[in-house]
């Protein structure tokens, strides 16, 4: 009448009871992580409106910059290669 559990010489259960262990608690550890994300989040100081909006105008500024600078440096280069190209090929 008692049961015998699947287990190895070295005392772990063989892989077909730790993969059936894992599909029995999924839903828990998906339900785990979910609470303990909410309970990080409640931690969390959110900036004001006014700060938010000074920070994302930092972050679109800053890239508008990068994009005129990256943006030169690639046509330089272009212009570079075809000017060497143009020279000599012949």
């Amino acid at each position: 009448m008692t049961e015998k559990k699947a287990v190895s010489k070295n005392g772990k259960p063989n892989i077909f009871t730790r993969i059936g262990k894992w599909f029995v608690n999924l839903g828990k550890n998906v339900v785990r992580a979910f609470k303990n994300m909410w309970r990080e989040l409640r931690k969390v100081t959110w900036p004001s409106r006014e700060k938010l909006i000074n920070y994302s105008a930092i972050v679109v500024l800053f890239m508008v910059a990068m994009m005129v600078i990256i943006g030169l440096l690639d046509t330089g280069a272009s212009q570079l290669v075809n000017l060497i190209m143009t020279r000599f090929s012949a």
